[in-house]
C-alpha cells in the first residue's frame, strides 16, 4: 500500500492494520538524534558493513503477516528503497509513544523476535515523574532477555547492539 499523505503511519500486524497519526515532535527529534549516535559508533568502530536508517517499512515473515514501521533500523544493506526484510535487520528501536498500549508493544517485540532480529531496543519517553529510559534486549533462543536499561540522567553503554555503544538519553532531546 502507498504510504498515507497525511504522514500517519500504517502498520500491519498480525494481519490487522494499525494506523497511527506521525510521531511527535520529541519522537522524530529522538529517532534523528539516535540516528547519528548509532551511526558515529559504527563508524567508530570500522563497521562499514552496517547502515543506519529511520522510519523505514519492515517486511515480517510469519504465521501472521505483520509489517512494521521502526523508528530506528541497523541494516546488512544500504537503505535504497521502502521495504526491508526483518532478515536485513540487526537492530530495530522503537520509540514508545505515550499512546502505545501495552499489547501492541508487546506485539511488536514478539514480532521482532519470531523475525529473529538479533538486537531490540525499546526506549519509553517517560512523563512528568518519570524521565525516559531504554532497555536493550539481545535475541536468545528466539526470546529477547534484557541487558542493559538505563536513565535519562545515567550515561551507560549499551552491549545489546552489533557494537558497543555508549549513550546517554539526554543527548535525544
Amino acid at each position: 500500500m502507498d504510504p498515507p499523505i497525511d504522514g500517519s503511519r500504517l502498520e500491519l500486524l498480525w494481519g490487522h492494520l494499525h494506523m497511527r497519526p506521525a510521531p511527535a515532535g520529541q519522537h522524530q527529534t529522538a529517532a534523528v538524534n539516535l540516528l547519528f549516535i548509532v551511526k558515529q559508533a559504527l563508524r567508530a568502530a570500522d563497521r562499514s558493513d552496517l547502515f543506519v536508517a529511520n522510519a523505514v517499512n519492515v517486511r515480517i515473515s510469519t504465521a501472521w503477516r505483520t509489517a512494521l514501521i521502526p523508528d530506528v533500523v541497523v541494516l546488512t544493506r544500504k537503505p535504497v528503497g521502502v521495504s526491508f526484510d526483518a532478515e536485513e535487520l540487526v537492530l530495530a528501536v522503537e520509540i514508545w509513544s505515550p499512546g502505545n498500549r501495552r499489547v501492541e508493544r508487546e506485539t511488536k517485540m514478539a514480532a521482532y523476535a519470531a523475525a529473529g532480529v538479533p538486537f531490540l531496543w525499546t526506549i519509553d519517553q517517560g512523563d512528568e515523574l518519570r524521565g525516559w529510559s531504554l532497555v536493550a534486549y539481545r535475541l536468545a533462543e528466539g526470546r529477547y532477555v534484557e541487558e542493559n536499561t538505563i536513565q535519562a540522567y545515567k550515561p551507560a553503554t549499551i552491549t545489546a547492539s552489533p557494537v558497543s555503544i555508549k549513550l546517554d538519553l539526554n543527548e535525544l532531546d
